[in-house]
């Protein structure tokens, strides 16, 4: 599996991106995943669901399956968060795995950038940022990729990262 970043401030644009970017890289036939960092704690269950009880009760994972998917939810409890390489070995084999923030890994990424966010560039202090998606003028050496074009960015990633396409 090849591992590509989308890097940036929060209000930049990221998840935008990647609900444009995840179409045209799956048209092309390769089998893309997601792994997205979260500030803050989340709960994909709800209180008063089966599952959301027996997590309550103490059990470490649940897994919920229905004909159109499953999710495993495991609750960290007393371990240390986990790596993004542990995270990867979760994942079923495919293409590409796409990650939103974890930011300091060093994987191949993309930033991002708004000026109108009022934050620096991320490029300049992280040499694992191979390219920038924006629509405003930046001076860089990077390759420049217009924030609003999905089709450009996901023919950047297929050369950077030499992805066989199927379509």
């Amino acid at each position: 599996m090849k591992v590509f970043g989308i890097a940036g401030w929060s209000g930049s644009g990221k998840t935008t991106l990647l609900e444009k970017l995840i179409p045209q890289l799956t048209a092309r036939g390769l089998k893309v995943s997601v792994i997205k960092h979260a500030h803050h704690g989340f709960d994909i269950d709800r209180p008063g669901k089966d599952s959301y009880r027996h997590r309550e009760a103490g059990a470490t994972e649940v897994l919920l399956s229905c004909g159109e998917r499953w999710a495993l939810m495991h609750e960290r409890r007393e371990e240390t968060e986990p790596t993004l390489d542990q995270l990867l070995g979760h994942l079923s084999p495919c293409d590409l795995v796409l990650i939103e923030g974890f930011k300091q890994e060093p994987v191949p990424k993309l930033e991002v950038y708004r000026p109108e966010n009022g934050k620096p560039p991320l490029f300049p202090e992280r040499g694992d940022i191979v390219a920038v998606a924006t629509n405003d003028a930046v001076t860089t050496t990077l390759p420049i990729l217009p924030i609003d074009d999905a089709a450009a960015v996901a023919q950047f990633l297929i050369t950077t990262l030499n992805l066989e396409t199927r379509c």
